[in-house]
């Protein structure tokens, strides 16, 4: 059984990355956005941001410019989930003797895919623009692991979203929000330099506990008790997001 779903998984992935293939823009629109965000902070309103890190402001708000990547690229999940669901290409698939579960999981792993690559990109710019970083293989292993467990909790959430959306401009525009969240948190400017409603919204919101555990990894300094907290944000949306869209392609295909 479990072979059969490996398989099923499989084929269905290898579908949606060919369709990613034939649309290359589609990684290089997600990549853009915070390539255009690095540009302006850099050098244009970074000079008038004071961090207290003592190094570079690439180094410091590339950890939340990843972030918002991913959050752009997997507005891309669900609008081709939405595609599918209208096309009636998941009926089709129910008629054939493959696993249900495989339908999503294609896409979901397609979306992994797909924003490493923006990731990869943007980080590529992000070292001709000046960062630098003395981190190990170990802790470039477990950024990255930080990352495809934040990609894969978005991208159920953007499951859940292609299945639900009526139209196709309701299936992305969950994305603006993430998009906006990391703008309040430590990702571009310290906390402490806030108002204090939005500090404290900003200190214990996912996203900085995130941030900062990236930043911590790349700087090799001790990471704390944040990397507990993004662990716990992280696996928690991920089971939720998981058993909820399950529920509603259950009901849809029912």
């Amino acid at each position: 059984m479990t072979s059969h779903i490996l398989s099923d998984t499989r084929v269905l992935t290898a579908r949606s990355l060919r369709h990613i293939l034939r649309s290359p823009d589609t990684i290089i629109t997600t990549a853009v956005t915070p390539i255009a965000l690095m540009l302006l902070f850099v050098y244009v309103l970074g000079g008038a941001i004071t961090t207290g890190s003592g190094g570079s402001y690439i180094n410091y708000m590339l950890p939340g410019i990843l972030l918002i990547t991913i959050a752009s690229g997997i507005a891309y999940t669900a609008y081709r989930l939405f595609l599918d669901m209208q096309g009636g290409i998941f009926e089709r698939f129910q008629s054939m003797p493959i696993a249900r579960s495989s339908v999503l999981w294609g896409h979901v792993l397609t979306s992994v895919a797909a924003n490493l690559v923006s990731v990869v990109i943007v980080t590529g710019v992000a070292l001709l623009m000046g960062f630098r970083t003395g981190a190990s293989a170990g802790s470039w292993l477990a950024i990255a692991g930080i990352l495809v467990l934040f990609t894969l909790a978005l991208t159920w959430v953007a499951v859940i979203a292609g299945l639900s959306a009526k139209t196709v401009d309701g299936a992305s525009a969950f994305s603006y929000p993430l998009i906006f969240l990391p703008f309040i948190s430590s990702a571009f400017v310290p906390t402490d330099t806030m108002p204090g409603p939005v500090a404290w919204f900003a200190e214990n919101q996912p996203v900085t506990s995130i941030v900062n555990t990236i930043r911590a990894l790349f700087a090799q300094e001790p990471i704390g008790g944040d990397s507990w907290i993004a662990l716990a944000w992280l696996v928690g949306l991920l089971v939720i997001a998981y058993g909820c869209a399950n529920a509603i392609y259950r009901t849809k295909i029912r």
